[in-house]
């Protein structure tokens, strides 16, 4: 937070900063125009009030100075003039404030000849200076000239002024400070609670909680997000201690029974062909425990991406009907029925035959394992679009838990009633997906309810079949 609120607060200083000069620049600009106005209009009241003609000549009448003075009041200014009343010819008729800021002590012609009713001259004593005329006309023709002489300081002055811009500046930095403060804290708050949540999820402590109600977008979906990936990792870890157990435990059972089946057969507790059976069953439980071994090395390699995928053109039916006959010839059983539904036209597909049969034998194990022996399978082949071939594989069991439906294709994951019906490591839905992801295709859940669960094996039809 105090790292952007000083930035903030440094790019809005520079900002105002330079809003100042601008302002300052604009407002000495807009005082000098204004007060150059109101020198005309004071050249132009004292032109045709307090100056007549009499007897072929001007003559200045009384009152300039109250008038002035008058108008100062009024106007409250601050402009303190000094005014000529020169007949045509330059020569001086009245200096109602008696100064004179010129030294030579003649009035220069050269400002009369001027074509500018407005001059911006240094004068005699280097002090910078505006000069406004105004003719003095009777009828029709130039008697003589008002002559106006203004300080450029004073026309520029702006104390009041500054001290409004000051205020106003002063003030917006406060708001602008306190506006950045409030916000960069209500934002870096949610932020502090998500970097204090995820120490604790770095040391595997899941009990925190995180604000709920938050008004900004990005930070709302900052803490979504983070909430959600510490559940998903809890649940991993939750997983994962499962995963020790189970293997521990599916590794253990085959040990033990194997242990106390040859210690038996070592120790004469059983003879002859009861021996001999004893064996087979120590020898099937050892090829048990060697396929769950092979299972995680090879599921291990694949994940390392050392186990290649060999993909080749085939005939999509061919290759369903064969692998479809193989499983059926190994799974022959009186309760239990395998329906296959093909295309009607021929279309080939650029898969891994050996690959493709492991992922369709592994689902239609478990929808064979889902049905416990009785019950209906049905394999289909269709096309989703002209790009896309899909597999269907049906059951008529129990369905998924709804709450397992998420976590299927985790690694190591089995179902509350998988744990206790079937032995297994939990790879054979994660390594399938593996499997269909490496030849350019997908395996997902298409439906699940009691009665009624669908697996989807997509991939790609060839490109010169389309």
């Amino acid at each position: 937070m105090r790292y952007w609120t000083t930035r903030y607060l440094i790019t809005l200083v520079i900002g105002l900063v330079v809003v100042a000069v601008i302002s300052v620049l604009w407002i000495r600009q807009t005082n000098l125009e204004n007060r150059l106005n109101v020198t005309k209009y004071l050249a132009q009241e004292i032109a045709d009030r307090f100056v007549e003609e009499q007897s072929g000549e001007t003559v200045p009448r009384e009152g300039v100075l109250e008038y002035i003075r008058e108008r100062q009041k009024i106007l409250d200014t601050e402009l303190d003039p000094i005014i000529y009343i020169v007949d045509s010819n330059g020569r001086v008729l009245s200096n109602p404030f008696e100064r004179d800021p010129f030294t030579s002590g003649v009035f220069p012609v050269g400002i009369l000849e001027n074509e500018n009713d407005v001059q911006r001259v240094k004068l005699e004593t280097g002090e910078e200076s505006y000069i406004v005329k105004t003719p003095i006309q009777t009828e029709g023709v130039t008697a003589g000239w008002v002559v106006v002489i203004q300080s450029a300081n004073q026309l520029t002055q702006m104390n009041q002024e500054f001290r409004l811009l000051a205020t106003l500046l002063v003030s917006l930095a406060l708001i602008g400070w306190a506006t950045i403060y409030v916000l960069t804290r209500r934002l870096s708050r949610p932020i502090q609670d998500v970097a204090t949540a995820a120490r604790h999820v770095q040391e595997q402590d899941y009990d925190f909680s995180l604000p709920a109600n938050i008004k900004e977008k990005e930070v709302h979906e900052l803490v979504h997000s983070f909430k959600e990936m510490s559940g998903r990792l809890q649940e991993l870890e939750r997983l994962r201690s499962e995963l020790l157990a189970g293997v521990t435990h599916e590794l253990k059972t085959p040990v033990t029974s194997m242990t106390g089946l040859i210690q038996a057969v070592r120790d004469d507790v059983v003879s002859g062909e009861e021996a001999k059976e004893f064996l087979d069953v120590s020898l099937s439980e050892a090829n048990r425990m060697k396929t769950m071994v092979a299972d995680l090395l090879e599921f291990n390699s694949f994940v390392a991406y050392s186990i290649p995928v060999s993909k080749d053109h085939h005939n999509m039916n061919t290759l369903l009907k064969e692998i479809i006959h193989q499983w059926e010839v190994a799974n022959d059983e009186e309760g239990l029925i395998l329906e296959s539904y093909l295309l009607e036209e021929e279309v080939d597909a650029e898969v891994d035959a050996m690959r493709m049969q492991q992922v369709l034998v592994n689902l239609l194990n478990n929808a064979k394992q889902a049905l416990k022996g009785n019950g209906t399978i049905a394999v289909s082949l269709y096309k989703k679009d002209s790009y896309i071939l899909g597999i269907d594989v049906e059951d008529n069991g129990g369905g998924i838990a709804e709450e397992e439906k998420t976590l299927i294709f985790e690694r190591f994951f089995r179902g509350e009633n998988k744990k206790y019906d079937t032995h297994g490591l939990g790879l054979g839905l994660p390594f399938s997906k593996m499997i269909a992801r490496s030849m350019d295709g997908d395996l997902v859940l298409k439906e699940s309810r009691p009665g009624k669960t669908i697996f989807t094996l997509e991939f790609p039809i060839l490109k010169n079949e389309e």
